[in-house]
C-alpha cells in the first residue's frame, strides 16, 4: 500500500491511497513555507518482534513536533492512519520540520476496550525509555498532549503520564495541546480536531491532579 502526499499549492496537501481508505485526506497548512513532509517517508519506525507493540514513529527533523497519544493504532512505517495524518498536518501547519508520535501504552490496539487490562510492565519501561531517548534529543522540547478522553480507562494510564510528566521536567520540555480541553477536561485528540484550532500551553500538574 502506498499513501502520497502531494502538494496541492501553497496552502494545501492532500493523501491518496490506491485503497477506499483514504480516498483523500486535505492538509491545511495556511500560511506556511513548503515543508519537507510532503511524503510518507518514515526514519524513525520502534516496534517489537510481532509489530503488536509500537513505542515510535516519525520523521526526522531539526525542530520536531514530539506527540503523546494514549495507544498506537494501526500506522506503521509504510501507511498512515487517521491520528498519524493529522499529527503531519499540525507539525506542518505550525513550522514544525518533523514529528515522533510516542504514547502513553505502547500496545496496538484500535479500540479501547482491546487495550490490556493488565500492564505489561517489560513494554512500558521500553516505552518509557524511548519517550526519554527522543526528550533527551531534543531539549526544550514541545510536545502535543494527544491522548483524548480515554485516558481514565486504565490506572496504568495516569501512572503512566505522570512518569512522563517527570520526564518532561527533566529535559525541560513543555506540554501543548490543541486549543481548549474537551468539555469532560482533557487535551483533545487530534483526529476530532480542527486544523485551525491554535496550540497553546498545558497545564498538566493541575490537569494530573483533577484525573
Amino acid at each position: 500500500m502506498k499513501y502520497i502526499f502531494t502538494q496541492l499549492g501553497e496552502n494545501e496537501i492532500s493523501v491518496n491511497s490506491c485503497n477506499s481508505w483514504p480516498q483523500r485526506i486535505r492538509l491545511r497548512i495556511l500560511g506556511l513555507p513548503k515543508s519537507r513532509m510532503t511524503t510518507y517517508k518514515i526514519d524513525i519506525y520502534k516496534n517489537n518482534e510481532g509489530n503488536t507493540a509500537r513505542f515510535a514513529l516519525g520523521i526526522n527533523g531539526k525542530n520536531p513536533l514530539l506527540a503523546v497519544g494514549l495507544n498506537p493504532s494501526t500506522a506503521d512505517d509504510s501507511k498512515p492512519d487517521m491520528t498519524i495524518t493529522k499529527i503531519m498536518g499540525f507539525a506542518n501547519r505550525n513550522g514544525f520540520d518533523g514529528f515522533v508520535m510516542l504514547n502513553l501504552y505502547p500496545q496496538r490496539a484500535t479500540f479501547q476496550k482491546d487495550v490490556d487490562i493488565k500492564l505489561n510492565e517489560e513494554y512500558q519501561e521500553f516505552n518509557w525509555k524511548t519517550i526519554e531517548d527522543y526528550l533527551a534529543s531534543y531539549t526544550n522540547a514541545n510536545v502535543l498532549a494527544a491522548w483524548g478522553e480515554p485516558i481514565n480507562t486504565r490506572i496504568y494510564l495516569r501512572d503512566s503520564l505522570v512518569h512522563i510528566d517527570k520526564l518532561m521536567h527533566k529535559y525541560k520540555a513543555e506540554w501543548l495541546q490543541i486549543r481548549n480541553m474537551t468539555k469532560s477536561g482533557h487535551p483533545r485528540h487530534p483526529s476530532r480536531a480542527a486544523y485551525d484550532l491554535a496550540f497553546k500551553k498545558m497545564e498538566m500538574t493541575n490537569y494530573i491532579r483533577a484525573l
